[in-house]
């Protein structure tokens, strides 16, 4: 006996020794995933919008492709000789930054003389180092002086505050992450010892993860965003938690029924694997239908979020498991589990109490909850999905916001970010009529041939490119608002009908305009497709069709829930505007996925009982000896999703609260009493057509008692 025990922690040594040096090698990527992130928009559009084929065209009328920042000087008492001299000092410091491309064109005056506008063309091949030459340009207008105000805004300018909020994810978001989860370990297993376990775990997964994300986006096969880094973190902390919740209670489980940990753990691995790989594999494959997307942001997201559950896995069923055998029963100290063959169920009594009032209420909770669920999806009609406008996008001021509302008072709101249209030189005169008499254009004019050196002339010769011409279209809203969106697509549809034109519009806005139109795509795509994956694979692990069909239902019927609730608290509480266009598709993806997970840790433990005692037998025991765990994964996911609220940006903010608010009705009120009443009302059929299905009464009678 002594021989197989040291065997075996000779083994588990060996693992622990293994994965500390692949963590010791893969570490150091964890914290430069930055470097190879981009958060270009346009760059993720699919190559058949159109907004991306003016793109193509329009590096064809420029040497370098560039993006504006506007720089905007406001004195509500007028501009004076004074103010003129500096704006025309600040440009030429701004000429002299590397990345910016000169000549520079004159100052715009506002038509109330209250306000200046220079465009700073960017070259756009600075990526992400654009956030810098943006600071730069702030460093030289030195910020408000003597009642005039200086604000840098335009795309360029939101970029750069976008740049600057996703550098939070390496340090900031990191760390909340790590200490939500260190205090609920904590509060959970109420021991100074255990929390070590999977906390370490959890960062080896992350550690593994990023090694693996970095060299793919370096290598370009992926393309990380902010977005997509910043979920990686709280997913694989969030879900790596939850993962070692369930091992670690079944391992607690056995300790009770085998003398030697190494016994106990391969039992426990043995009942709590299949639940756990199911889990991660739903979430996986869910998580890669995002390849379906038209959007490569969305493409992008779906594998790294994958690898990140991937890497967790196997740290989870190799890593984990050897620290707990090392660990031994000192690390439930000082409640240290005693191989005394207990029932599982005495050690939850709550729980016990709970699968109880189930027994005897079934029928009226399942219809009750189901009832109280629907009601809240009737906040459905409040979420209101729109592309965000500048100054919706963060949660606090920024000053591209403030920029951009000084331009809206003064200028036409889409000077500096023109629309697009390029058309043939026989119809552009036509095709220029025809904008103008769009609503909500304020301007058109044909891109002259030369540098622009002084006040714009109308009847400047057109740069004529292979028989085409660039016209630039001025939007009387915000490049980013309803309004201008409203635009250009009025705008295409009339310049569209122009004959023998062939025009294509592109700009800020129709990036915009393609981005949100994609996203509606992808919704009634992707969202079939994750649920058809999700009910095969829940009928392989049941072998069963009713119960998944069952399952999916009560998982819709939550997330239509979260949505509803949600959407009161974005309108009534936050204050938000609205919901980006990608909000559902996201929401959908990882309430859905993730909510799963709760099904199959207590639906695999309810059948493998099943087979032992009947259905509602099994179903009672099923629910006791899971309750606590799938509560406390739960709120363990629910608070590392909500640690997205220290990013200050309202899609971020939005997306962690609808997951944490949705993964606590998935365990509070879904897997704690719905699922459990709706699988006891119904009984042995629930299994149908396997072969539980057909236990008898006289075996169930025998089990419920």
């Amino acid at each position: 006996m002594s021989g197989r025990g040291g065997k075996a922690t000779l083994i588990a040594v060996a693992v622990v020794l293994a994965w500390l040096v692949i963590g010791g090698v893969s570490g150091p990527y964890a914290g430069r995933l930055s470097e190879v992130a981009t958060n270009d928009n346009a760059a993720f559009l699919p190559t058949d919008a159109e907004a991306t084929r003016a793109q193509d065209l329009a590096g064809e009328f420029v040497d370098r492709q560039t993006i504006p920042a506007l720089v905007v000087y406001e004195r509500p008492s007028g501009i004076t000789d004074a103010d003129r001299q500096r704006v025309s000092a600040d440009a030429a410091r701004f000429a002299q930054i590397p990345g910016v491309v000169t000549p520079l064109p004159p100052p715009i005056p506002s038509g109330d003389g209250q306000a200046l506008q220079v465009v700073v063309p960017v070259d756009d091949a600075e990526g992400e180092e654009i956030g810098t030459v943006v600071e730069q340009l702030r460093d030289i207008t030195g910020g408000d002086r003597d009642g005039l105000t200086v604000d840098v805004s335009g795309p360029a300018g939101l970029l750069a505050d976008l740049i600057e909020v996703f550098s939070a994810i390496d340090g900031p978001l990191l760390l909340v992450t790590l200490v939500v989860v260190l205090v609920i370990l904590l509060i959970v297993y109420r021991s100074p010892v255990l929390w070590i376990f999977p906390l370490l775990a959890a960062g080896m997964s992350y550690a593994l993860a990023s090694v693996f994300v970095y060299l793919l986006a370096d290598a370009d096969v992926v393309k990380l965003n902010g977005q997509a880094q910043g979920i990686l973190t709280v997913l694989v902390f969030g879900a790596g938690t939850d993962y070692a919740l369930l091992l670690i209670a079944r391992y607690r489980e056995e300790l009770h029924r085998h003398d030697r940990p190494w016994d106990a753990m391969k039992t426990a691995w043995r009942g709590a694997a299949p639940a756990i790989i199911a889990s991660g594999g739903t979430v996986i494959v869910s998580l890669l239908c995002l390849l379906l997307s038209s959007l490569n942001s969305n493409r992008a997201l779906g594998p790294v979020a994958a690898i990140g559950i991937a890497a967790t896995l196997l740290v989870m069923l190799t890593f984990l498991p050897a620290l707990l055998v090392l660990g031994g029963r000192w690390a439930f100290w000082p409640r240290r589990p005693r191989a005394d063959q207990a029932d599982p169920r005495a050690e939850h009594g709550i729980w016990s109490r709970v699968a109880g009032f189930v027994a005897r209420h079934a029928r009226p909770i399942w219809l009750t909850t189901a009832v109280v669920l629907a009601l809240l999806t009737l906040g459905l009609t409040q979420l209101g999905a729109t592309t965000l406008g500048q100054s919706d996008l963060f949660t606090q001021r920024t000053d591209s916001v403030d920029g951009q509302e000084v331009i809206s008072r003064h200028y036409p709101a889409g000077t500096g970010s023109p629309a697009t249209i390029f058309t043939t030189e026989q119809t552009a005169r036509q095709v220029a009529q025809v904008a103008k008499d769009v609503p909500g254009v304020a301007d058109v004019r044909p891109l002259p041939t030369g540098p622009q050196t002084g006040p714009p002339n109308p009847n400047a010769a057109p740069k004529v490119v292979d028989g085409r011409v660039q016209l630039e279209a001025t939007l009387a809203d915000p490049p980013d608002s309803d309004g201008a969106e409203r635009t250009i697509r009025e705008l295409r549809v009339a310049v569209h009908q122009v004959p023998g034109a062939d025009a294509v519009v592109g700009g800020f806005t129709a990036i915009n305009v393609d981005t949100s139109d994609a996203a509606k795509r992808d919704q009634n795509v992707i969202i079939p497709v994750v649920l058809v994956v999700i009910a095969v694979i829940l009928a392989l692990l049941l072998r069963a069709l009713l119960a998944p069909l069952l399952l999916i239902a009560t998982v819709l019927l939550s997330f239509a829930a979260t949505l509803g609730l949600c959407a009161l608290l974005f309108r009534h509480v936050f204050d938000f505007p609205g919901v980006d266009s990608s909000f559902p598709l996201f929401a959908f993806v990882f309430l859905v996925a993730l909510g799963i997970d709760y099904n199959i840790f207590l639906m695999s433990r309810v059948r493998e009982e099943s087979v032992k005692r009947g259905t509602r037998a099994g179903v009672l025991a099923g629910l006791a000896v899971t309750g606590g765990v799938i509560t406390s994964a739960g709120i363990v996911l629910a608070a590392t999703f909500s640690a997205l609220a220290v990013l200050p940006l309202v899609v971020l903010v939005e997306l962690g609260t609808a997951v944490a608010i949705g993964v606590l009705i998935d365990t509070i009120i879904v897997r704690s009493l719905l699922v459990p009443a709706l699988a006891y009302d119904i009984g042995p059929k629930i299994w149908w057509p396997g072969r539980l299905s057909r236990a008898n009464g006289e075996r169930e009678a025998r089990g419920a008692g």
